[in-house]
């Protein structure tokens, strides 16, 4: 319901509840989104695309799809040229859109992150987004490690992506002088948890 009074871009639900969700926000603007291959992105090219059906049936109006993190890893391009494709193709035959997912925290060279732009360039996908906020990387000393939405990466994919491709950033962001930031580095459209108390700080110093 906030959502509908913030008058936000879109909510990401979770795939059974697009139903519910689309009857809260029908007298609105906002759009439902859900997520396909989450997180880890492991599914079949096969399986994906079932739920990008599935989920545009129930009537979603955006789908966010994790690429195979293990292909991008063994740098299987044409696997993942034909994975970005179809899904795409599918969600765009129901008049939704396709958000693809890098989750740039598993890889530390740049050149892979700036190949799956050019793969989504290709197939005019509607954004690429940095993570999931789940990509959690195991360091030597046992503990867990997530960047999120870095500047680095944010700087990189508007730079690859072309222009008609927007960028959104997901992960870390969590206050209102973050989407400030990142806003000026290209990024059209932000995944954040604190949405509510971002939106109160933006009209208590106001922003519209």
């Amino acid at each position: 319901l906030f959502a509908k009074e913030a008058n936000v871009a879109s909510v990401c639900i979770k795939p059974y509840a697009i139903g519910l969700a689309k009857e809260i926000l029908k007298d609105s603007s906002v759009k439902v989104g859900t997520v396909i291959g989450f997180p880890h992105g492991n599914s079949s090219i096969e399986i994906k695309i079932k739920e990008a059906e599935a989920a545009c049936k129930d009537g979603a109006d955006e789908i966010d799809f994790v690429v195979n993190t293990g292909k991008v890893l063994s740098n299987d391009w044409n696997y993942l040229d034909e994975e970005i494709k179809r899904i795409n193709e599918k969600v765009v035959s129901f008049g939704a859109i396709s958000k693809v997912i890098f989750e740039n925290d598993y890889y530390e060279d740049d050149e892979l992150k700036i190949n799956l732009c050019k793969i989504c360039n290709e197939h005019d996908v509607a954004f690429a987004k940095t993570s999931t906020g789940y990509g959690f990387k195991k360091m030597p000393n046992g503990f867990y490690k997530y960047d999120g939405a870095t500047d680095h990466d944010l700087k990189l994919m508007r730079k690859h992506c072309k222009p008609t491709i927007e960028i959104k950033a997901a992960g870390g962001i969590r206050e209102l002088k973050d989407i400030l930031r990142v806003k000026e580095l290209g990024v059209t459209r932000v995944g954040a948890t604190t949405t509510k108390s971002i939106i109160k700080k933006a009209l208590s110093l106001g922003y519209s």
